[in-house]
């Protein structure tokens, strides 16, 4: 039953086939992960990903959520009703399987079941499917060539486990064409379907700031880059054309409006600034990098200290004034 996770792509069976609208690689996949705390509580987890782009969720009633406009891809509403109802006997059905099971496969409470499945696209060389079962975060199980293996030799929970499924020949024979034929028209469906959103290109903003000092006679430098689409982007500290080997990067985060945003830091010796700048190159952009100069974020903070305290000197000086005639 661990596979029965996989027919939510089944409904894709009767899609048409589309020509690659983008020349790229492409990951479709899907992550579930159930932990079995004991015989009668089971937390199960779900989520559909378009690369590093989630396309479904389930809310805490089990029911499939569509997070973009065109997770559906090219489908019918009756192809949609299936994939909800497969996602729903898969829910009830595995941990009935797994608590019965248990104690012949040696499962020990609590214990979590991990499975990602899915496929990528490479334009000009073809397609690759996978899927991997783990256990308590570390693979024991995998299918290829229509076959279940063993990822750990020596762990009897995956030999248990594997001679069990590999039974089910109909089944696997399923799991393989959905793998190899299903999941790749899907991507291709909805690649064409959210084209537009995909493809779309999205300016980055650029701005400097400093971070807290990582030690004494030393600055910390921070080149924020938000706002930008495609995720590929380029991102140095960088004095004249040299890249400055003591820079760091953050993980890419995505903004809620689909957009993302990156930090990049620079350790360096407070009398070394001169001369830094942050250089951004995205697609977006044409060819015309953004080009963040320290020196001037410098002078610009001083304009802004100078902004603030001129008013402020008049206010107290004509409030003096003021109290004096008064």
């Amino acid at each position: 039953m661990l596979f029965l996770q996989i027919p939510l792509l089944a409904v894709l069976l009767t899609a048409g086939d589309n020509d690659d609208a983008f020349q790229e690689e492409f990951t479709f996949k899907l992550i579930h992960s159930s932990s079995f705390y004991n015989h009668s509580w089971v937390k199960s987890r779900n989520s559909l990903w378009l690369g590093d782009l989630q396309t479904h969720g389930w809310d805490t009633f089990g029911r499939v959520i569509f997070l973009r406009p065109w997770s559906h891809g090219n489908f019918s509403k009756e192809e949609i009703n299936k994939l909800i109802e497969f996602h729903r006997l898969f829910s009830i059905e595995m941990p009935h399987e797994l608590h019965r099971h248990a104690s012949q496969w040696q499962l020990k409470y609590p214990f979590d079941i991990q499975i990602i499945a899915g496929c990528e696209l490479h334009p000009g060389e073809g397609k690759v499917v996978f899927l991997q079962v783990a256990y308590q975060g570390t693979e024991f199980l995998h299918f290829q060539n229509n076959s279940w293996w063993p990822s750990v030799q020596d762990e009897i929970k995956a030999q248990l486990m594997c001679r069990r499924i590999s039974q089910y020949h109909i089944a696997n024979k399923i799991i393989q064409r959905i793998l190899s034929d299903t999941c790749p028209r899907f991507l291709s469906s909805i690649l064409d379907a959210g084209k537009f959103d995909l493809q779309r290109e999205v300016k980055p903003e650029a701005w400097l700031s400093t971070g807290p000092n990582p030690g004494p006679d030393r600055q910390m430098l921070v080149c924020h880059v938000s706002g930008f689409h495609p995720k590929p982007i380029w991102v140095k500290w960088m004095r004249g054309e040299q890249v400055q080997q003591g820079t760091q990067q953050s993980g890419i985060l995505p903004n809620a409006d689909g957009t993302w945003y990156l930090q990049v830091f620079l350790d360096v010796e407070a009398t070394e600034t001169s001369g830094l700048y942050c250089r951004v190159r995205h697609s977006s952009l044409g060819g015309q990098d953004i080009l963040l100069y320290l020196e001037h974020h410098h002078n610009s903070v001083g304009w802004i200290i100078l902004a603030v305290m001129v008013p402020l000197v008049l206010l107290t000086a004509l409030a003096f004034w003021l109290r004096k005639r008064w």
